[in-house]
């Protein structure tokens, strides 16, 4: 009987661990309750393979103290040989309805959100993520980020 609980546990196991296999960095970091316009959320990437490409996603973690239907971020990919590459991205959070998309059963919801794709490293780069949201005809940025807790970056290898 010990025999077969410790096989069921390793099948269980390779089973949880095999369904990730295209993750090759994957990093949450809180923000608290509310993303300050000034905060910057930067990521230092792990040196990758540089003859493999890799797809590049924002995750984000709201709640429903979200207040909008759009987020816009401000992405800085920071290259070894000091070339910068600025984003500005406008990602749906919302449906028409003010329901977050995104997964997860409770008022949490987990959106992963493309950011670039076929992606090939050579080196160290450093990735760095602003709020950039504003009100409907105000020219200033939302000062506090309400509902947005946790901002991630996930690569994952091209298949």
């Amino acid at each position: 009987m010990r025999l077969k609980n410790s096989v069921l546990i390793l099948l269980v196991s390779m089973l949880f661990f095999s369904c990730d296999k295209k993750r090759v960095f994957d990093e949450y970091k809180s923000v608290g309750s509310g993303w300050h316009k000034d905060s910057v959320v930067s990521f230092n990437l792990p040196e990758l393979d540089s003859a493999k490409k890799y797809d590049l996603f924002i995750n984000i973690r709201d709640n429903n103290n979200y207040p909008f239907n759009n987020l816009f971020l401000i992405v800085t990919l920071e290259k070894p040989n000091g070339y910068t590459k600025v984003d500005t991205l406008e990602y749906q959070m919302a449906a028409p309805d003010g329901t977050l998309l995104g997964d997860g059963f409770t008022d949490i919801k987990e959106s992963k959100l493309y950011y670039k794709e076929n992606v090939k490293f050579r080196g160290k780069y450093k990735l760095n993520i602003k709020q950039a949201v504003r009100e409907g005809g105000k020219v200033p940025g939302v000062t506090q980020l309400e509902g947005i807790t946790e901002v991630g970056l996930r690569i994952e290898k091209k298949e």
